[in-house]
């Protein structure tokens, strides 16, 4: 009954997140008969090189959520040093809980079940603000972002911002 309530409480966000909504993203059910896939759009935050991007991913929950994390996925095209190339997201509030393997991540930086799509929305956009070069999943925007931010890595960015804008609502 404990996971039965918790499940319940984490699936009624849409209303809890349009009481209480957080700047930067919205996010719903892709398909209302099913509650383990979610869609939300991201506009990329301000005073950094996506501003101004609409950037579309999937959340999807697997049935033993909260216990585990939800898998994110970019469908629009973005440039970033910790989403992989074909739009996985690498952000430790998403891995597997408890410890890590490579002894690179803390078991509390890890998935935690009180975990919710407003808290990983918030850790999302704060890794579009700030990348983590030191452990990327796409290492070829990360060199890009260390040697090169004003250069390179800065027009791949501006490119996917446009290409955002133009099929946000598509």
């Amino acid at each position: 009954i404990m996971c039965l309530k918790v499940l319940t409480s984490f699936f009624s966000p849409p209303t809890e997140l349009n009481k209480n909504p957080v700047e930067g993203f919205s996010a719903g059910l892709i398909d209302d008969n099913d509650l383990y896939r979610w869609e939300v759009l991201i506009i990329g935050p301000p005073d950094t090189l996506y501003e101004g991007g609409v950037f579309k991913a999937h959340l999807t929950f697997p049935k033993d959520y909260p216990l585990r994390p939800p898998k994110m996925k970019f469908i629009t095209e973005i440039w970033h040093p910790n989403v992989d190339k074909n739009g996985d997201v690498c952000i430790s509030i998403l891995h597997e809980p408890g410890e890590d393997k490579y002894g690179y991540e803390k078991p509390e930086e890890r998935w935690l079940p009180i975990h919710t799509v407003e808290t990983i929305m918030i850790s999302v956009i704060s890794m579009l603000a700030d990348p983590n070069g030191d452990s990327p999943a796409n290492v070829d925007a990360a060199k890009e972002w260390r040697e090169d931010r004003n250069g390179e890595f800065k027009r791949k960015v501006a490119r996917c911002v446009r290409k955002s804008q133009e099929t946000a609502f598509e």
